[in-house]
């Protein structure tokens, strides 16, 4: 089993990467292999909205992109991966640009008849809901908004997972991160250990289904 990590922050030793890495190492503790994804460190240019990936080429895993950067070889591990943790701190009340222009070019991953409307486009791979994911999202303001900041996070990251047939398992949210205490944080580090422990387990299960 294999759980891939995409981080969102540009800040590689923040608390974000930190809270990203302790649920990846609960992951590995439940015999999951696994990997990171810095998206600084890759280069992910804009998408352009020409929409050539997700209307042509239907027997295609991975839709065409005209755009040449790291994307496609992104996609293709993603694909064979089995769940997924995705971390973005907030800003502006969303996630950030760079987990923004990469969940864009996840579009790559659907498909939609020429023509057809204006329906949805369908997975390429659907998932089946054998693959399951989690969230992390990290901000400034306290607890007590984790609805009104982590919830346009949350609802970003979920959305291409709904047309891959992915369920979402667990949504951490972790505020105050500027002031946190380090007895907070640590109890947090925990819940982000077990939410990968977690993880790992909800995949075995519906292996099994």
């Amino acid at each position: 089993m294999k759980i891939l990590g995409f981080l969102g922050s540009p800040r590689l030793n923040g608390n974000c990467s930190k809270l990203l890495r302790k649920a990846l190492d609960g992951a590995e503790s439940a015999g999951a292999e696994t990997k990171v994804f810095e998206l600084i460190n890759y280069n992910i240019m804009d998408c352009r909205g020409c929409c050539n990936c997700f209307l042509n080429n239907p027997d295609l895993l991975i839709g065409e992109c005209s755009l040449k950067d790291d994307v496609a070889s992104i996609l293709e591990e993603y694909i064979k991966a089995d769940g997924y943790l995705f971390a973005s701190p907030v800003y502006d009340v969303y996630v950030t640009a760079l987990m923004k222009r990469f969940l864009e070019r996840k579009i790559a991953l659907t498909y939609r008849v020429p023509d057809s409307g204006t329906i949805m486009p369908f997975s390429r791979v659907p998932a089946n809901f054998k693959k399951k994911a989690s969230m992390i999202v990290t901000g400034n303001c306290s607890d007590e908004y984790s609805e009104e900041m982590g919830g346009p996070c949350y609802e970003a990251m979920e959305g291409h997972l709904m047309v891959e047939q992915v369920d979402t398992i667990d949504k951490l949210y972790v505020g105050s991160v500027e002031t946190i205490t380090g007895e907070s944080f640590s109890e947090r580090m925990n819940t982000a250990y077990q939410m990968g422990i977690r993880l790992v387990k909800e995949v075995e299960k519906a292996r099994k289904e």
